[in-house]
């Protein structure tokens, strides 16, 4: 897979969604900028959070948008690696294998960004 089509894809899907939902989709990003912009915890912290979820729900499209937010908050390949561990302590084999998708995922973005 190619994580930066799988991006794209999932922003496209999205949009249309949006489009056939409106006011649901308006709700739900009311909801996330409540959540991300509220709170003792930071960004990065609540971001890091959603990737450890994203993976254990096994969702690529999730692990693709959380892992570029990461990227432009600053995350290091070593900070992601620590959120990937505990995911698989939580989650065992099939977090395990969904992490390393995550992985190949930050490289990738981190490629795209030209670091």
């Amino acid at each position: 897979m190619r994580w930066i089509e799988k991006r794209e894809t999932t922003k496209d899907q999205l949009r249309c969604l949006n489009k056939a939902i409106p006011e649901a989709a308006r709700g739900f990003a009311t909801l996330s900028r409540a959540v991300k912009e509220s709170g003792p915890l930071e960004f990065k912290t609540k971001e890091f959070v959603a990737l450890g979820i994203a993976v254990g729900l096994r969702c690529e499209a999730c692990i693709v948008l959380h892992m570029e937010a990461l990227i432009r908050a600053g995350a290091t390949r070593e900070e992601v690696g620590d959120v990937l561990a505990m995911s698989i302590q939580m989650g065992g084999g099939p977090a395990m294998m969904y992490a390393a998708k995550a992985m190949e995922c930050f490289d990738e973005l981190m490629a795209e960004k030209g670091a």
